[in-house]
C-alpha cells in the first residue's frame, strides 16, 4: 500500500502546476473578435420566428436545421396518428351509444370513453410539444446569436493550487483551491 504522504506530496505537485499548456514565457495573444462574427439576436430571433431554422443560418449553424424540421416533422407524424385514433374510438363511442355494431366490439361504454380521452389527450400535449419545438427554435437562434461575441480566447484557464486556511475556533484547514483565470 502507499503511504498516504507520498500520495499528498504527487497531488500537490500535479495541482500546483497551470492546467493549460501554454507557458508563461509566451506572450499571450489578444482575442480579437471581427465584426461580421458577432450576430445580432434580435435579427436572429425575428428570422427564426418567421421561418424556423433561418435564424440558425444567419448565426452559421445550419447543421441544426434538419434537427429543427426532423422535430416538427415527428410531431406531425404523432399529431396524425392520435387524431386518427382519437376519431375512430370516438365514431366507435357514437355507435356503441346508438346501439350499432363497432370495430372495438371488445370495450364497453367506460372503456370507449377511456380510449377516446386518451387519445385526445395524447393529441393535445403534441400540440403544446410543436409549439415547444417552435419556441425552442426561436431561443436557440436568439441565444446562439448573443453568445456569438463570447470571450473565447486562450487567457481563459484555471489553475488547482494547495490551500491552506487557519480558522478562527482554532485548528487549520488544508486542501485544494481551484482559481479561474478570464
Amino acid at each position: 500500500m502507499i503511504p498516504i504522504g507520498i500520495i499528498a506530496v504527487f497531488v500537490l505537485f500535479l495541482s500546483s502546476m497551470p492546467s493549460f499548456a501554454q507557458s508563461e514565457t509566451e506572450e499571450i495573444q489578444e482575442y480579437y473578435f471581427d465584426e461580421k462574427d458577432i450576430k445580432n439576436p434580435k435579427k436572429a430571433t425575428i428570422l427564426s420566428a418567421i421561418l424556423p431554422g433561418s435564424g440558425q443560418v444567419y448565426n452559421g449553424k445550419s447543421w441544426k436545421v434538419p434537427l429543427i424540421y426532423a422535430g416538427f416533422a415527428t410531431n406531425i407524424y404523432f399529431i396524425e396518428f392520435n387524431d386518427r385514433r382519437y376519431k375512430a374510438l370516438r365514431e366507435a363511442l357514437f355507435l356503441f351509444d346508438d346501439g350499432e355494431p363497432n370495430d372495438f366490439p371488445n370495450l364497453n361504454r367506460d372503456g370507449l370513453v377511456r380510449q377516446v380521452n386518451y387519445w385526445r389527450r395524447n393529441r393535445d400535449l403534441n400540440y403544446f410539444l410543436f409549439i415547444g419545438i417552435y419556441a425552442l427554435n426561436i431561443i436557440d437562434a436568439q441565444v446562439d446569436a448573443q453568445l456569438s461575441s463570447f470571450d473565447v480566447s486562450e487567457n481563459l484557464s484555471f489553475n488547482f493550487e494547495p490551500s491552506y486556511e487557519t480558522l478562527t475556533a482554532g485548528g487549520n484547514i488544508f486542501g485544494l483551491s481551484l482559481k479561474i483565470n478570464f
